[in-house]
């Protein structure tokens, strides 16, 4: 092979490389619901929310059951308040204490409907819960504080049942009632307001859990909504209207 012929090679195969390298997919461009996996964000819970700016904005915080009844809530909400949720699962109060600052963002919040509470007393492969019971009350309280910074009315859930059976992580309903009377000692000092989801969840727990399992089903998430969806419009009574944005501002 000739110089000419080697040379006609040697760039084709250059040409290939940089070609090859060009046509690579692009990496796709981050969601604008940070740190949300593509699982999440196919939940309609996750969907973005375009505020009408008459109406009060409320943030959801919470774990998987707050995901569940955060459409419900949207929807029975529609026209009284722009429901927001954070783009993630609350998990632990450590999460919470961790993330809560960019969960809340600069968001100009009326009202804030929160919980921890499932994530932290579940049993660990250690056989120790996720969060003491003392770590998980002085997590509650700089995370009330700084809740309390963002001039929101607050609303504490009390952290749902948990039933009977052999539940994978480990967890007990006597831990549930542990923790959330720790809570309620803090929501009391604080004069933050309880919706008792606990309470309201107890007596039907049979027709709206699914069985040995903390979550709930759709329809028991709707039951959940509608519980919740009520409280928040009670509280927001307590809100100043907010008048329509002027055009230009």
């Amino acid at each position: 092979m000739n110089r000419f012929a080697i040379s006609l090679v040697a760039s084709c195969l250059v040409v290939s490389l940089v070609s090859a390298k060009d046509t690579k997919p692009a990496k796709k461009a981050t969601s604008r619901v940070t740190g949300v996996s593509k699982r999440l964000q196919k939940n309609p819970a996750f969907a973005e929310v375009v505020d009408d700016p008459s109406l009060p904005r409320v943030l959801l915080i919470g774990d998987s059951i707050s995901i569940g009844y955060t459409v419900p809530v949207r929807d029975m909400l529609k026209g009284k308040a722009n429901v927001h949720r954070i783009m993630t699962n609350g998990g632990p109060t450590t999460r919470g204490v961790e993330q809560l600052d960019s969960w809340i963002g600069k968001g100009d919040w009326d009202l804030i409907h929160f919980n921890w509470g499932l994530h932290d007393l579940k049993f660990m492969d250690d056989g120790k819960k996720q969060v003491s019971l003392e770590d998980y009350k002085k997590n509650l309280n700089e995370l009330t504080d700084r809740l309390g910074k963002t001039g929101a009315i607050l609303v504490w859930a009390s952290t749902t049942p948990v039933p009977e059976g052999n539940l994978k992580p480990i967890r007990h309903d006597s831990d549930v009632k542990a923790y959330n009377a720790a809570a309620a000692e803090i929501m009391k000092k604080k004069n933050i307001a309880t919706d008792d989801l606990y309470s309201f969840a107890k007596p039907k727990l049979e027709k709206i859990q699914i069985p040995v399992n903390v979550h709930f089903t759709p329809a028991g998430s709707k039951v959940l909504g509608k519980q919740v969806a009520g409280y928040i419009q009670k509280k927001l009574k307590d809100a100043p209207k907010k008048e329509p944005a002027t055009p230009g501002t």
